[in-house]
Formats: structure tokens, C-alpha cells, sequence
């Protein structure tokens, strides 16, 4: 009698609420998937409802009868979801700030700015810093987090540079006189002022040559003080990192304002004066001012010393020696000549290297064909991510499109990679699986604005599709209920009346089966009637 009683509107309002409720459903779930990659309710269901249904516990598989291959794995996937400082990372006040300024958008995130600031207080600190004034305090502003007061302390550290101490000298014996001597400038201070103070890369390279004067002499000092104690090694090791960051970041003046042969000397000479200093990949720094001086035979040496086994790879080392061997037959290269006559030797080793540069990072083709747009590359990479992809794709864009017919032959055969590659993540070619944890890593580094490349290509989650389904039937079934009333509540009724009379079926015969079987019931009887009965 409920039943029969309900109206059309009922109906319209059940099917309209329940479309409702399943479309913000399916946008929570779609938002939450673009952000992170996986599904909520998949999720959820596995963190919190596996455990209470007694899933399988995880910690049986950390056992200690692991295979040594297995840890091998494990470590060398940890080493490739590590993030690398870029070497090629812009300034903060000439162009990340200046960026700003004009589209009103943050290039850097503040996990990548934390990451500069633990570089920082690493490379340019040291535990004797206590011991002069300025450095205790730029040692206290590599720790903050507002740029302006980063930028007052760095004032403050030069200010107090400026006071004079005196030093009593006896140069005649009846009498002293008081000499006036300057405390040594502090070069860091200069770092952070030439970073993110300084509007333009020509301010920025003034304050950088004033930081090498003071940087260069507190090298030399410490360099003679170093076999005095563990605490003066310290201050020659930072020294030493001071004064290779200054020249480096003179050198990417240089390179900035069009002087790039006297960058490349400049990087040079920092690679032959300090050539076990590869933290820095200066080396990385050359290639790109090679490449943009078109001294191919250069670059190819330095890629021979570089692109060696026992050395990490990089996207701008790999993908340089495709773009070296394809600018070897890119101008003659013709995909319809190709399929006809086959490849010739020249050509097979340009498709294989780009082979080899796709797999190691997939996401750096997209950028060169300008399939995707770029930002500004970020202060930190993670290697084989899509962040060492704009990294690279920003600068070596325009020496790919200096090399007559290379993004062509870049277009027709990057694809052919994922055929030998079936199952990345599990299986490479020539380099280890593919990491899980990049696109995680990739989220953190890059800005909320950019849409990050994921690889390989996720499918969409069950229940994506499902709440998808689930909105699309009750947003159709309340848009009929609105427009036929009597019609859809005729049909309702008939569903219901047949789920009803399906259920007292179903009933009925379960109650008559039992009837009968008690009916049925016979005694068990003795062994000398069994034939009768």
C-alpha cells in the first residue's frame, strides 16, 4: 500500500538526488585522480578496509630470505627517485621573481625551495661559523623562509664587515701605531644578494665578482690552514664549494648575456682547477654552450669522457648523442625513402640512440615537438622524470631546431621505443625498469599550474568509470520521470511488482519444500524388512 501511494515527484526527486550525489561523487574522484594519480575510494579501500577484512599483511614480504637481486633492485630504484640539484636552475630575482611579476604565478614550489635551502646550509656552512660574525650570521639566514629577511641578514653581514678593527703593530720601538685593517668580506653574503636581491643578470654578475674577490681569498687562507686540524679542513671544504659556485654561476652570466666563449673558457678552466667536483655537472653546463656555439666536435669529446657506463646518465647527455648522430642523416632523412630502401647504417644508429634517450626519459619528446607546453624548470630534477624533461626541453629546444630536419626524425621514430618495452616497470632494454616513484616526486617539484607527464599512461580507475555509469542511468532515469510521470511510475510499480512476487515465489516454494519433506520422512526399519519397504 506504501508503494502504491508514492507519486511521480518522489520518483523524480529519488533519481535527480541520487544523480547528484554520484556526479559529486565522480568529480571528487576525477579531481583526486588528476592530483595524485590513484583513485580515493581505491585507496581508502585498500589503507583501511583490506586490514579489517583480514588482507595480507605487507610485512611478510620484507623478510630476511630476500634474494640479493631483489635488494639489488631496491637500492637502484631508491638512487633513481633521488632528486638532483639542475644545473642549468635559473636566479630567483632576475627571472623566477620577474616571472611572477608579470603572470602573477609561483614557478617554485616549497618543496623545491626547502631543497635549496638544505643545499645552501650544506655547500656554504660549516661548524666553525660561529666563530666570525657574518658567517653565524648567514648562517642564520640560510634557515629562513621569508626572502626579505634572507636579504636583510645578508646586509646585516655585510655591514658589520665594515667595521674596523684595529691592530696594534710595533713598527718603532719607542712607540706603536695603530693600524686600520678591513675584516675579509663575507662572500656568501654576496651569493644570496646576487640570487635573489639582484633584478637582472648583469646585477647579478656585478655582486657574483664581488663575492669572488672575497670568496678567493678566503680559499687561499683556508687552503693553508687545512692540514691543522679537522676544523680547518671543514673550512677549506667550504671554501672550495663557495668559490666553485661563484665561478660556476659567473660562467651562466656569461652564458646569459651572449658572451658564451668566455663562459665556456670559464667552465673550463672550473672543470681542469677542481675535476673532482662533479657535484655540480658543470659539465652539463658546457654541452649547452658547445651545442649553442655549434662546435659539435667539442661536444662530441666531452660526451666521450661523460657518457661512460660507470657514470649516472642524464637526460642532456643522452639525448645530445641522439642529436648528434641524427644531425649526421636528419637532412636527408625521408620516412617514405626509409620504408622502401630500409635504413642505412648512419640512420639505424640515429633511431637507435634516440631508442636509447626515449627509454631513459620518455617525457623529453612531447616538450621538443612541442606537444606540451613549457615552464620554467625547476631548482631540483628527478632524473628520468618529467621535471629533468623541462629542464632540458628549455634550453636544448632551440639546438634542435638549429639541426635542419632532427625534430622530424625525432617525430617519426620516438614511439617505436615503447614496442621494445612492453612493460617498463617492470622490464628495460638497456637501462633498469622504469620508476614508480617519479610521478610522485614530479608533483612535489613542479608548480600546481602544470599538468605533469605520466609514464607509462594510467588507465582510469574502476570506480571513475563506475560513478561515471552510476550518474549518467539516474541523471537519464529522473530526466524520463520528469517528462513521463505516469508512464515511469507505471513502470516502477511493475519493477517492484516483480521483484515482489519474485520474492513471495521464491517463498512459497522453499515453505512447500519443506512441507513435503517432512511428509516424506520415513523411519528407518529393521534389517529384515529392508526388502519390503
Amino acid at each position: 500500500m506504501f508503494l502504491n501511494t508514492l507519486t511521480p515527484k518522489f520518483y523524480v526527486a529519488l533519481t535527480g538526488t541520487s544523480s547528484l550525489i554520484s556526479g559529486l561523487i565522480l568529480i571528487f574522484e576525477w579531481w583526486y585522480f588528476r592530483k595524485y594519480g590513484t583513485s580515493f575510494i581505491e585507496q581508502v579501500s585498500v589503507s583501511h578496509l583490506r586490514p579489517l577484512l583480514g588482507g595480507v599483511d605487507n610485512s611478510s614480504s620484507n623478510n630476511s630470505n630476500s634474494s640479493n637481486g631483489d635488494s639489488d633492485s631496491n637500492r637502484q630504484s631508491v638512487s633513481e627517485c633521488k632528486v638532483w640539484r639542475n644545473p642549468l636552475n635559473l636566479f630567483r630575482g632576475a627571472e623566477y621573481n620577474r616571472y611572477t611579476w608579470v603572470t602573477g604565478r609561483e614557478p617554485l614550489t616549497y618543496y623545491d625551495m626547502n631543497l635549496s635551502a638544505q643545499d645552501h646550509q650544506t655547500f656554504f656552512t660549516c661548524d666553525s661559523d660561529h666563530l666570525r660574525p657574518a658567517d653565524a650570521i648567514m648562517q642564520k639566514a640560510w634557515r629562513e623562509r621569508n626572502p626579505q629577511a634572507r636579504i636583510s641578514a645578508a646586509h646585516e653581514a655585510l655591514e658589520i664587515n665594515e667595521i674596523r678593527s684595529r691592530v696594534e703593530v710595533p713598527l718603532i720601538a719607542s712607540s706603536t701605531i695603530w693600524e686600520i685593517k678591513l675584516l675579509p668580506k663575507c662572500a656568501t653574503a654576496y651569493i644570496l644578494l646576487a640570487e635573489e636581491e639582484a633584478t637582472t643578470i648583469a646585477e647579478a654578475e656585478k655582486l657574483f665578482k664581488q663575492a669572488l674577490k672575497a670568496g678567493d681569498g678566503c680559499y687561499r687562507r683556508s687552503q693553508q690552514l687545512q692540514h691543522h686540524g679537522s676544523q680547518y679542513e671543514a673550512q677549506h671544504r667550504r671554501d672550495t664549494n663557495v668559490l666553485v659556485y661563484i665561478k660556476r654561476r659567473l660562467a651562466m652570466c656569461a652564458r646569459r648575456l651572449g658572451r658564451t666563449r668566455e663562459a665556456v673558457k670559464m667552465m673550463r678552466d672550473l672543470m681542469k682547477e677542481f675535476p673532482l667536483l662533479s657535484m655540480f655537472n658543470i659539465h652539463e653546463n658546457l654541452l649547452e654552450a658547445l651545442l649553442e656555439l655549434q662546435a659539435y666536435a667539442d661536444v662530441q669529446a666531452v660526451l666521450a669522457k661523460y657518457d661512460d657506463i660507470s657514470l649516472p646518465k642524464s637526460a642532456t647527455i643522452c639525448y645530445t648523442a641522439a642529436l648528434l648522430k641524427a644531425r649526421a642523416v636528419s637532412d636527408k632523412f625521408s620516412p617514405e625513402a626509409a620504408s622502401r630502401r630500409g635504413l642505412s647504417t648512419a640512420e639505424m644508429n640515429a633511431v637507435e640512440a634516440i631508442h636509447r634517450a626515449v627509454e631513459f626519459n620518455p617525457h623529453v619528446p612531447k616538450y621538443l615537438l612541442e606537444m606540451k607546453s613549457l615552464i620554467l624548470p625547476p631548482e631540483h630534477i628527478l632524473k628520468r622524470g618529467d621535471s629533468e624533461a623541462i629542464a632540458y626541453a628549455f634550453f636544448h629546444l632551440a639546438h634542435w631546431k638549429r639541426v635542419e630536419g632532427a625534430l622530424n626524425l625525432l617525430h617519426c621514430t620516438w614511439e617505436g621505443t615503447f614496442r621494445m618495452i612492453p612493460y617498463p616497470l617492470e622490464k628495460g632494454h638497456l637501462f633498469y625498469p622504469y620508476p614508480i616513484c617519479t610521478e610522485t616526486a614530479d608533483r612535489e617539484l613542479l608548480p600546481s599550474f602544470h599538468e605533469v607527464s605520466v609514464y607509462p599512461k594510467k588507465e582510469l580507475p574502476f570506480f571513475i568509470l563506475f560513478t561515471a555509469g552510476l550518474c549518467s542511468f539516474t541523471a537519464m532515469l529522473a530526466l524520463l520521470t520528469h517528462q513521463f510521470p505516469e508512464l515511469m511510475g507505471v513502470f516502477a510499480k511493475a519493477m517492484i511488482d516483480i521483484f515482489c512476487s519474485a520474492e513471495l515465489r521464491d517463498w512459497n516454494c522453499e515453505s512447500i519444500f519443506m512441507r513435503v519433506e517432512d511428509e516424506l520422512e520415513i523411519p528407518p526399519a529393521p534389517q529384515s524388512q529392508h526388502f519390503q519397504n
